[in-house]
Order: C-alpha cells, then structure tokens, then sequence
C-alpha cells in the first residue's frame, strides 16, 4: 500500500496586490502605501491607488511640487473648512413645518475652533491669498480655471498663481504647525511676489 503524500501547508504570501486593474480612460491615479485593513497583525502596508482627477492639492503633492509641510496645511486647511461648514444650518421661515424635522444642531466646540482657525488662516493670507487658497482647496480650480475666473488666461498667470498658493500654502503651514516661520520664509527667499503684466 502506498503512502498518502503528505502536502505542504498553505502559506499565504505577504504582499497582496489588491489594486485595481480595469480604471477608466480618464482616471488619474497615484499609488499610496497605507495601512492594511485585512492585515493579521498591526503595521502591515499595502500600496493602494488613490484619485487625484478632482484633488488639485493630491496632484501638486504627488508630482512633488509641494513638501510635506504644505500638503499637511492644505489638508488641514480642507479639513476645517468641511468642518466649520457642518454647522449649525440657517431655518428658512417661510418652508412648511414638517412634523419630525430635525431642530437647530448646537456649535460643537470642535466647530468653533475650526472657525477661530480658519479666521487666523484668513487674516495671514490676506484678501488675494484667501481666495486663491479657497479656490484651489474648496472649490477644487486648477491654476488655469483660477486665472480663468479672474480673467486672465496665459502662462504667465498660472505661473503666477502657482507661486502665490505655494506661498499661501507655507503661510498655513505656520499657521497650524507643521513648519516654522523661518522655514516658510526661507522656503521662497528671493522670489517675486508682484504681479505680471497684464497682456
């Protein structure tokens, strides 16, 4: 009689490749390491595909056009915003009351500080940098729709509002920590912050 063979056990390899394969024509995708939702023990990573196509602030940092620092303060900048704007809703008097409506949501004390932050945020960058900076992070406006908005569409102004969010972004990255001022300001020694010749 022969012997039963006997089989090796099963062994699951370490690195799992769940990325997907089949993406849109139009996707614009970067690869991520992040942690394993399935990992049997903490600390695994996999690498992910994460969309950019509608995350100007993700694109710029992951064509290394922007440092750590100023994509942790733009993150931090969208997440205040997102924050600050869950607020408490205005009621509008002339609806009809419906009976199980929900009332007034209290400002939590999280919002308020989202507020405080972002008001600070605002008095830093000023009036022109405000508004390229909730362009770009809330509204979502490439350099190109930005100038387009404003009415100026060449080269030489997206150049220019690419500079002026590079050193908004450094503005906000002092305002929530993640650099120092003398980093910032050594950051873009030297550069021009004028505006070009309107053509």
């Amino acid at each position: 009689m022969a012997r039963p063979r006997r089989g090796k056990p099963y062994r699951t390899a370490k690195n799992h490749d769940r990325r997907a394969r089949d993406l849109p024509l139009n996707a614009d995708v970067i690869p991520v390491e992040i942690d394993d939702p399935l990992a049997l023990e903490p600390g695994e990573k996999i690498v992910a595909l994460r969309s950019v196509r509608s995350d100007p602030l993700g694109r710029l940092h992951a064509h290394k056009q922007l440092d750590d620092a100023q994509f942790r303060a733009g993150r931090a900048f969208q997440h205040d915003w997102e924050r600050a704007e869950r607020g408490p809703q205005a009621i509008d008097p002339s609806r009809e009351h419906v009976d199980g409506a929900r009332g007034r949501e209290p400002v939590t004390e999280g919002q308020r500080q989202a507020v405080l932050r972002l008001n600070r945020a605002e008095r830093e960058l000023g009036a022109d940098g405000a508004a390229i900076t909730h362009d770009v992070l809330v509204q979502g406006l490439t350099m190109e729709q930005v100038g387009h908005k404003r009415g100026l569409a060449s080269q030489r102004w997206n150049d220019y509002f690419a500079r002026r969010f590079k050193e908004c972004l450094d503005r906000l990255a002092v305002v929530y920590g993640f650099a120092t001022d003398r980093v910032a300001s050594k950051h873009h020694q030297g550069m021009r912050s004028d505006y070009p010749v309107r053509n």
